[in-house]
């Protein structure tokens, strides 16, 4: 009995013996190292009813030193069928997000203050879709370890750097195993819990960690989206131009 209680000790002193900023890192790179991606994936919209409403989308990424870059484009349904959003991340500034309206047949620049708008009516922000490189947020001390639903996690806290930011702070429930995100907590400008994420699946492809399922829900107006990669290849030898802006139209 004595070496098991001097064993949960020992892991949770290890758990704690880390700066959240140091797990985010570690967290960001068992996602990263893919390349360039192409994969297909279901968005599920539920109302406050139960109500549903389907998409279908075609996701490209490819990493870069200074951020990631990445097109959405709509399949289903008709009524949005090739409306894209181009996204370009940088590091330590705004994102650059384009999106192409085919019924109106013109490019709108997102601008940073709307960044907090919802995404194509879903409950994941212009700002949730972009990539969520750990270097654009600032992390509160270190790591702590807290159970929730009967497993140990990391709990960190971090704040974003952008200005415009819909969130004053978020929450993140990490595996100290795999060093996973499986939860969040997103809190509004006013401090108040807006919405809460879950990383409910991922796979492994070629060493690298690709998410399968997540849902995001608004504890505010009791809405959720669900994302489901139906398809995904990594590797897949995109090049700069494949994210020009001359893919929009």
């Amino acid at each position: 009995m004595k070496k098991i209680i001097l064993a949960t000790a020992f892991f949770t002193v290890t758990l704690t013996a880390q700066s959240a900023q140091e797990v985010a890192k570690r967290s960001f790179e068992k996602i990263s190292g893919y390349q360039s991606s192409i994969s297909e994936t279901t968005m599920i919209l539920k109302n406050a009813q139960g109500a549903t409403n389907t998409r279908k989308m075609r996701i490209k990424k490819r990493e870069g030193k200074d951020g990631d870059k990445s097109l959405i484009v709509f399949l289903y349904p008709k009524d949005i069928q090739d409306t894209k959003l181009l996204s370009y991340e940088q590091i330590g500034k705004d994102d650059k997000q384009w999106l192409y309206l085919p019924a109106l047949r013109r490019v709108k620049r997102i601008s940073s203050c709307n960044k907090s708008g919802s995404f194509m009516a879903s409950e994941f922000s212009y700002e949730d879709i972009a990539s969520q490189n750990y270097k654009n947020y600032r992390y509160k001390g270190e790591a702590k370890t807290v159970r929730k639903g009967g497993k140990n996690y990391f709990r960190i806290e971090r704040i974003p750097k952008d200005a415009h930011s819909g969130y004053s702070r978020q929450i993140i429930y990490i595996d100290p195993k795999s060093y996973l995100a499986k939860e969040g907590e997103y809190y509004d400008k006013r401090g108040r819990l807006l919405k809460k994420v879950s990383f409910l699946r991922y796979k492994r492809i070629d060493g690298v960690s690709r998410i399968v399922r997540m849902e995001m829900k608004n504890v505010q107006n009791g809405k959720s989206t669900l994302l489901i990669w139906d398809r995904d290849r990594i590797k897949a030898g995109l090049s700069q131009a494949d994210f020009s802006k001359r893919v929009l139209k």
